[in-house]
């Protein structure tokens, strides 16, 4: 019990010596130099351990997935519709590098060797650039469509921003057709190969980029066209003399009403001789109605000497009218007049 005692006053002791101000100075001076030394010398030695770790960044990308198949066999494979088709990649790395790259130079590998055709859902590798370490990507996987690689040969269809209203634009395209190829059920969309606009001056030719439409006329995405360009020039030299009317359509006949008419263009090119192109004011068109909803041609009349350079047609919503019977008012009775009385003009017998 004594020696319990006298360890607990020691401790209580000591505790009372730190509670002394001049006490605690007394310790903190004592030996002051080689404990800043020592200070210094941590801190230093810290610095220096994690400066590269201090110096780094972090930095995001917007990366395209890119598709590896090395699946043999005689149908060449091609893949659609991958959601997402870009991954945020965040790199750490020092500043300079950093601002070194861009989303190109970073590759997010989706691996679709050995899957068989249709949906897939896989993992995505991120491949960093050397210098840099891959903190973080969004997403991690990837869905898309394996499917067997088709190709289509097309007809190239020329593309012009604003066509002259007061002249006859020619040009040439070579080659004139195309191949387009890519994911089968995606190719199978593609209804038209059409040529980016170019304005071009008489005589001038351009390198343009193809497009690929579907029915409606909107770009297909995921094909691809060989060759991806085409030539475009312009070969007339001079102006004909072009003018642009107004298409009027015929009246329907009677029993049926327009109740939505839509004529594509509504405008058509006409060219002619200057003084005969000065009297025309309009373009009138004649169509087949019929009830129902439907396209149908427009055939023009144009006066002779005059020829017109787009073909029309017209979407049309018609409908039957009952045409009310006539109202006939009833014959009036003849009116029979009664005889008149005879009156001799000589005198009595």
């Amino acid at each position: 019990m004594s020696g319990g005692s006298s360890h607990d006053g020691g401790l209580w002791g000591a505790a009372q010596r730190w509670l002394r101000p001049r006490y605690v100075w007394g310790r903190i001076i004592h030996n002051l130099l080689p404990k800043v030394l020592s200070l210094v010398v941590a801190l230093t030695l810290w610095f220096v351990a994690t400066a590269d770790r201090r110096a780094n960044v972090e930095q995001g990308f917007d990366v395209p997935v890119t598709v590896r198949d090395t699946t043999g066999g005689r149908t060449r494979r091609a893949t659609s519709d991958l959601n997402p088709s870009t991954v945020r990649v965040t790199l750490s790395g020092r500043p300079e590098r950093l601002r070194e790259l861009s989303g190109e130079t970073i590759e997010a590998v989706v691996d679709v060797t050995g899957v068989p055709e249709g949906s897939f859902n896989r993992p995505i590798t991120v491949q960093v650039p050397g210098g840099t370490s891959l903190r973080r990507q969004a997403p991690e996987r990837v869905q898309g469509f394996v499917d067997a690689q088709l190709t289509r040969t097309l007809a190239v269809t020329l593309s012009v921003a604003s066509p002259s209203d007061t002249s006859l634009l020619r040009y040439e395209v070579a080659p004139a057709q195309a191949t387009v190829s890519g994911a089968g059920r995606v190719v199978a969309t593609v209804r038209r190969l059409i040529t980016s606009p170019a304005p071009l001056l008489p005589g001038e030719a351009s390198e343009v980029k193809l497009i690929a439409l579907d029915e409606d006329g909107n770009p297909v995405e995921g094909v691809q066209t060989s060759p991806a360009s085409v030539t475009v020039r312009r070969i007339d030299t001079g102006e004909l003399p072009v003018k642009s009317l107004r298409v009027v359509l015929n009246d329907p006949p009677a029993g049926l009403r327009i109740t939505a008419a839509s004529v594509q263009p509504s405008t058509v090119r006409v060219v002619a001789a200057p003084e005969l192109l000065g009297r025309l004011r309009e373009a009138a068109g004649t169509v087949v109605y019929r009830a129902g909803t439907y396209t149908a041609p427009v055939t023009l009349r144009i006066p002779a000497g005059a020829q017109a350079l787009e073909e029309v047609s017209v979407r049309l919503t018609v409908e039957r009218v009952v045409i009310p019977p006539a109202v006939t008012t009833p014959a009036a009775a003849p009116v029979v007049r009664p005889p008149a009385s005879e009156t001799g003009s000589g005198s009595a017998p």
